[in-house]
């Protein structure tokens, strides 16, 4: 598959991997419609992507509120008269312990941007893709695959998205529609500053050190996401422990799930 003008929804793109997959898009002649909640920080995004020779439309979007979803769906299509990919990576995070949260309003929030904001781009952008027979990228988690400590409540938004496309994709198999879900493990993003914790807020800084981990860079991530969808792969797991852990849990779940403790200082 080529990107080379290729009429892309993405969401997510005003930072981290969203901003890397804007960037790699353009620079291969893709026309995108970036969307974020955070229309100053999409804004150097669209710019830098226009200076690639991209095609470029901006268009402010808060996932969470499907009248939005549809705005951001129908305002592509007016441009430029269709869809070829909808690429949902908008995410947020947390990082706490069930027992320990004070605040749980937030994983309603936790639901609304990973799961049904990807739930409701789709919807509206299904009738488009089925017209092109083009394709959903989906940005998931390594928490969609196999439960993580500390992470319940955005676990289980990503095991819902998962769950959705893996369904959809049988749905679809007769319309030319595909569908690719990708799920990092550790990427070097600033989704941690944005996570929540127990109480509700954000931390004011990231107590994790990426140059001592196995977290790759967003650059790296995009590549792999492109690449699972040019070579139209169902799912990708990006990380080699990740996939171990998936393979292995069904016949050693003590000895996974131990890790994942100490993974996250839980032993």
């Amino acid at each position: 598959m080529t990107f080379k003008d290729k009429r892309i929804i993405l969401t997510g793109a005003a930072g981290g991997i969203g901003e890397a997959l804007a960037r790699q898009l353009a620079a291969e002649g893709a026309r995108l419609a970036l969307a974020d909640l955070s229309a100053d920080r999409l804004e150097p995004v669209a710019e830098a992507c226009r200076e690639l020779g991209s095609e470029v439309l901006e268009i402010p979007t808060d996932v969470t509120d499907r009248e939005q979803c549809r705005a951001l769906i129908t305002g592509t299509v007016k441009s430029w008269g269709g869809i070829d990919i909808l690429l949902s990576n908008a995410g947020v995070s947390m990082r706490a312990r069930f027992e320990d949260v004070t605040d749980i309003s937030f994983f309603e929030r936790l639901m609304a941007v990973n799961y049904f904001g990807a739930l409701y781009c789709t919807y509206y952008a299904l009738p488009y893709l089925k017209e092109s027979r083009g394709r959903i990228v989906v940005v998931t988690s390594s928490s969609g695959k196999v439960g993580a400590p500390m992470h319940s409540g955005y676990a289980a938004s990503k095991h819902a998205l998962h769950g959705f496309f893996d369904s959809l994709r049988t749905e679809l198999v007769r319309t030319g529609v595909r569908i690719t879900l990708v799920a990092p493990l550790h990427v070097k993003t600033g989704i941690r500053l944005h996570r929540f914790q127990a109480d509700g807020s954000h931390p004011s800084v990231d107590p994790y050190d990426d140059s001592k981990s196995d977290a790759i860079t967003p650059v790296r991530a995009a590549r792999i996401i492109i690449r699972a969808a040019r070579k139209d792969k169902r799912e990708v797991i990006m990380n080699l422990e990740l996939k171990a852990a998936v393979k292995l849990r069904p016949f050693i779940p003590g000895i996974v799930d131990y890790f994942a403790r100490k993974k996250v200082g839980l032993t």
